[in-house]
């Protein structure tokens, strides 16, 4: 099952993964952005193709 994962090192917050996340996996919560259904990802890697900052990975 993939499972995205965040470098909150490289994350700039620019909310990119949010905006084209098909299945709405990450959400904002105090000022950063969380994987908060991880188990709705599907693996399309839409997140860590677009993510300016490569911050996202997805784990298989």
């Amino acid at each position: 099952m993939p499972k995205p994962v965040i470098d909150y090192d490289k994350c700039k917050v620019t909310k990119t993964c949010i905006d084209v996340c098909p299945m709405q996996v990450f959400e904002e919560e105090d000022e950063k952005v969380v994987v908060a259904k991880p188990d709705e990802c599907i693996g399309c890697r839409a997140c860590e193709v677009q993510c300016p900052e490569q911050a996202i990975t997805i784990e298989e």
